[in-house]
């Protein structure tokens, strides 16, 4: 215990635990989608490579984002919150108004001119992105910059009616009209928000119900029957077992195939056509069959250290902006793998939502990634790891290729008559 509190205190602790768990945790995803998806992709394509390619092409992008990310100072994410929100908005209702349109069959595809919609991706002619991936990155960033602003009146009903409430609701109405799961993402971002803000729990708790009650809508809204046949299948399995909740008991069968110490990389048989979604949202489930229970426990000790050590930035870090930040960034990183693993193993209904960094998927990745390079970018400016970076800085050419030095923590000044002495740091 005293070498592992020793590793903790020194500077740049929180700096090298994020870049280290989460890059294990690419690491074990790029590993797990080329073993759920060779065999499928040489039998499609001819090339056991093909859906390796491309996450590993993704992972590249993302390693960009999140390079690029850990390099911005606070300022400069708070000046892009307002219009990378209305950016967001833009494509969210680009994307539900083409798929409404389809529906309703004024287009005979969900397309207008270079525009194009297909479930949950937009593509602008050759681009393609999820839109309801780039909304949880404006949206906490954009909601923590709200909070700040505010300060102390930001736990009243009145101060947070305005425009938080509102703005919060419409984005998740946006988002939850096609993706329910990510909506829930973002409703357990926000709530991590806002409890960093140090909002009442009353305040919280309306929230709650209120959410609850638009999560019923939308289940029940018409055209998506499939989500109130999820929730059916989740509470009568056995009663659907060939129908929704085929997915579920394959993924039971799978864990318990695997055993302490699994099948053996690769050679998880359940992938092969019977488990739908093994590379993505059930990849946990071929995890547990090939690596048993050690590899789930390794899987599971790596988001522990992610979570641990966001939620210790968000404590250790000045300024309240990027507290509030690195908060919402933890907890929904949490809660997204929460949901994820839980309707693996049987305890949530399935949403469809990705694992964070280890499922297949490009747009999940990339923004992940570009978050993990904001808290980065955080965790370098705590006042120990600012303090020592500064005292042996490395050269101008490292400076230029990874990350800036990180501004030093501000000192307030003592009023005149308090005594002598060093003023204390304060946020920045």
């Amino acid at each position: 215990m005293g070498l592992l509190r020793g590793l903790l205190s020194r500077p740049l602790a929180s700096y090298y635990l994020l870049i280290s768990s989460a890059g294990l945790l690419l690491i074990v995803g790029l590993v797990m989608v080329f073993s759920a998806t060779s065999l499928q992709a040489y039998a499609t394509h001819g090339n056991a490579f093909t859906s390796i390619e491309k996450q590993a092409t993704s992972a590249l992008v993302g390693f960009v984002a999140f390079w690029a990310c850990q390099r911005l100072p606070a300022r400069t994410y708070r000046w892009l919150a307002r219009p990378g929100l209305i950016a967001a908005f833009v494509l969210l209702i680009v994307l539900d108004v083409l798929a409404l349109m389809a529906e309703a069959h004024i287009l005979h595809d969900p397309q207008l001119g270079p525009l194009r919609v297909d479930d949950l991706w937009l593509y602008l002619g050759p681009l393609q992105l999820q839109p309801s991936e780039l909304a949880k990155i404006a949206f906490v960033v954009w909601a923590a910059d709200v909070l700040v602003r505010k300060g102390e009146l930001a736990g009243r009903w009145k101060e947070l009616s305005r425009p938080l409430f509102p703005v919060a609701g419409l984005l998740f109405l946006l988002v939850g009209y096609n993706d329910l799961g990510t909506m829930l993402c973002l409703v357990v971002m926000f709530v991590g928000v806002l409890w960093a803000a140090g909002v009442r729990l009353s305040v919280l708790g309306g929230m709650f119900a209120f959410a609850l009650v638009g999560i019923l809508l939308l289940i029940k809204m018409p055209g998506v029957g499939y989500r109130q046949e999820r929730l059916d299948a989740f509470l009568d399995p056995d009663g659907h077992a060939q129908g929704m909740a085929y997915q579920a008991m394959e993924g039971l069968f799978a864990i318990s195939n695997g055993g302490w110490f699994g099948v053996g990389l690769g050679r998880a048989k359940l992938k092969w056509g019977w488990l739908p979604n093994g590379h993505n949202d059930f990849i946990f489930a071929v995890i547990a069959e090939e690596l048993g229970v050690v590899g789930c426990l390794v899987v599971l000790g790596l988001f522990a250290v992610l979570a641990y050590t966001g939620l210790r930035i968000a404590r250790r870090v000045p300024g309240s902006f990027r507290r509030l930040v690195a908060a919402g960034i933890t907890v929904w990183l949490a809660g997204q793998a929460t949901i994820n693993l839980g309707g693996v193993v049987g305890l949530l209904p399935i949403t469809g939502l990705p694992l964070p960094l280890i499922s297949d998927g490009g747009s999940a990745l990339v923004v992940t990634m570009a978050m993990i390079g904001v808290l980065a970018s955080f965790a370098r400016a705590e006042p120990a790891a600012a303090h020592a970076l500064h005292a042996r800085p490395p050269g101008q050419l490292g400076r230029l290729l990874w990350a800036p030095l990180p501004p030093l923590p501000r000192r307030a000044r003592r009023p005149q008559g308090s005594g002598g002495g060093r003023g204390r740091e304060v946020n920045g």
